[in-house]
């Protein structure tokens, strides 16, 4: 048992395990329990990321199984009530190992704080317990500099647009910005693929699939299949063309 139990969300980094900070092996190795957020059925891939470090290890293990992932739409009422009850179970669960004695580390690919399921938890346990959270490399440093591509020269913006925004919203936001960042793809992909078009940013753009991690793909947007159906792991960049010596 841990003298001083906590919860702990603990950054990994974009996946290849060498880019995680030591503060979260220390965190990783230290805590009693490791919780991860997971598909039903599969294992999560925080939790495999962690492998090189701790290993598989049941007695450890709690698996936080969404309820939903993309079976109902976003914009759905019935998606943020299902995972509200979901954040809610979990929080619960957390705060009994607390009671009992034990620290816990909720693992987060990526950065806990940039679009991570640790946020929910964090927002609800702030309050009653301690809580620490690890900061990590986040997926899209990871590809950008997997592909070799400086994101921002001298005075480029950069923005980040989640791929579930609107089309015209996503075309709109495109357009007035040096650079660019488009995550959540998957099924929007063919919409995020229309709205580069529509901003003139097609030619500069790149597809990235599981920067750093095993099976690592980079491709220019104007060379991905039209039929190609984009895993949860991938994004878009968008390097800036600004201001250098």
């Amino acid at each position: 048992m841990s003298a001083n139990p906590s919860i702990v969300g603990i950054g990994l980094g974009p996946g290849d395990p060498d880019l995680m900070s030591v503060r979260a092996r220390a965190a990783l190795e230290g805590a009693d329990r490791l919780a991860h957020f997971c598909k039903a059925g599969r294992r999560g891939n925080a939790r495999t990321i962690a492998d090189a470090v701790v290993g598989a290890d049941p007695a450890r293990e709690i698996a936080m199984v969404y309820p939903v992932t993309t079976e109902i739409p976003v914009e759905d009422p019935a998606y943020a009530e299902a995972l509200a009850g979901f954040y809610e179970a979990c929080v619960a669960r957390l705060l009994d190992e607390v009671a009992a004695g034990r620290s816990v580390g909720v693992l987060c690919e990526g950065d806990p704080f940039f679009y991570g399921s640790w946020m929910h938890l964090w927002r609800r346990l702030k309050d009653r317990t301690p809580v620490e959270t690890i900061p990590a490399i986040t997926a899209m440093s990871g590809a950008w500099t997997a592909v070799e591509a400086p994101i921002t020269w001298g005075d480029d913006v950069l923005t980040v647009l989640p791929g579930t925004l609107p089309a015209a919203a996503l075309a709109r936001r495109l357009a007035d910005t040096d650079a660019a960042v488009i995550m959540k793809l998957g099924r929007n992909w063919p919409k995020v693929r229309d709205a580069l078009a529509e901003a003139g940013l097609s030619a500069r753009a790149v597809y990235v699939e599981r920067a750093t991690m095993a099976g690592e793909r980079a491709i220019p947007v104007t060379e991905v299949p039209e039929d190609h159906v984009a895993p949860y792991f991938s994004l878009v960049i968008v390097p800036g063309d600004g201001r250098r010596p």
